[in-house]
């Protein structure tokens, strides 16, 4: 513990590394200036996205290399050991300069697949992927989502055939963020059809760019192409990249989604702070109703980092998450809808008539993404279900 430096002075020290490498938010930092995008999935083209995902890129192998990166990761995948709340603290530094904001794929890759390789890869799969996926020389996306499944991941049919050393994967995927970008992605699939759903499932790591694997994007009413179709037409997967036991998937499955319910609202919480912000420099006094909006908002953005530090500690312990996971994923869609209410209250028709004013127009992607998320990790009725029937001990509802 005498290696932990104090709060205050990893603050500082955070931020003389960062004064050192990054030029500090001046102009672009004064309300009514800068990029005021509040998108909740960007509106970018196949070339726009490699072109952010490089700079980002970059920008976390600097990071990483100059020893702030996986600050809360042991030494041997190049972290610092530090307590999950540091992580939290460097941000706070770090958005105070001028950096590349982070899209989807990477805390997906850092905080979502690479904690779960450490739960269930062996030693030379968390050798071979853990370090590369912390320093983003390697990215990865997740192949879950399936139109026949819905919500239901136990109900995948994409299948994987043994045929000795390797396995061949058929099926098609749906809403993968990042697909166009990533090296990896992690396949759940059904290995013994007659087993119950839930126990004949194996995850695997897919290379992206396997023969047989096709990208198709998926046009969002907001005009761009975050997500993406995957087809898996007979790809040839070595069993060195199963990830976890056979018809262990469920497991696998299970841990990386309890990440992704926690990560899911990172972006929420920087649109929250923004909303308060919009408050604050309103061109008019509140009313007593708006004043208790923005308290509300305030003080849910608090609590919320606070859960999502407890979900954070376990996945970097290399814990399985509890329950606490499905209370953040809840916590957090309902955040985000909090945010756009206080925004209609605040901006009114001003949300959309794009006048060029500043911070008005954009927040029609807000408006628009949002409610994506009370689907993205699960569903809120699946994560009611999670706690009624691991917190509350209440019996299964009988199938029909």
């Amino acid at each position: 513990m005498s290696d932990i430096p104090a709060p205050e002075r990893f603050r500082a020290e955070a931020h003389a590394w960062l004064t050192s490498v990054a030029r500090p938010r001046q102009a672009d930092s004064a309300w009514g200036t800068g990029d005021d995008s509040v998108a909740v999935f960007e509106n970018w083209s196949e070339d726009e996205e490699r072109e952010h995902t490089e700079l980002i890129r970059s920008w976390e192998r600097t990071r990483f290399d100059h020893g702030w990166g996986a600050l809360s990761w042991p030494a041997e995948f190049g972290g610092r050991g530090l307590p999950a709340s540091y992580e939290q603290l460097y941000r706070e530094e770090e958005a105070a300069f001028d950096v590349p904001r982070r899209t989807e794929i990477f805390p997906v890759t850092q905080q979502l697949v690479a904690p779960a390789i450490r739960i269930w890869g062996t030693r030379e799969q968390q050798e071979r992927w853990i370090r590369p996926m912390l320093r983003a020389d390697q990215l990865a996306c997740q192949l879950f989502s399936e139109t026949e499944a819905g919500s239901d991941l136990a109900a995948v049919r994409t299948r994987a055939i043994r045929d000795g050393d390797d396995w061949t994967l058929s099926g098609h995927k749906v809403w993968t963020s990042g697909a166009r970008a990533a090296s990896w992605g992690v396949a759940v699939c059904r290995t013994d059809p007659q087993a119950r759903k839930h126990a004949g499932i194996t995850a695997f790591m897919v290379p992206m760019d396997a023969p047989g694997v096709t990208i198709r994007p998926i046009r969002q009413m907001t005009g761009g192409t975050s997500f993406n179709e995957v087809y898996l037409d007979d790809v040839r997967v070595p069993d060195a990249d199963r990830l976890g036991p056979v018809g262990e998937g469920w497991r696998v499955t299970l841990t990386v989604l309890a990440a992704e319910r926690l990560d899911s609202g990172s972006l929420g919480l920087a649109n929250a702070d923004r909303a308060v912000d919009l408050a604050r420099h309103l061109s008019r006094p509140l009313t007593g109703s708006e004043r208790n909006q923005v308290s509300d908002l305030y003080v849910r953005t608090l609590v919320q980092r606070l859960i999502g530090l407890r979900v954070t500690a376990a996945l970097v312990a290399g814990r399985e998450p509890g329950a606490e996971a499905s209370v953040g994923k809840l916590y957090a869609t309902e955040t985000m809808r909090r945010t756009t209410d206080l925004v209609l209250q605040l901006l009114g028709p001003r949300l959309v008539a794009d006048t060029g004013e500043w911070g008005a127009f954009a927040w029609t992607e807000h408006l628009l993404g949002a409610p994506g998320y009370s689907i993205a990790g699960g569903t809120d009725e699946i994560q009611r279900t999670i706690l009624s029937e691991r917190v509350l001990g209440l019996p299964k509802e009988p199938s029909r």
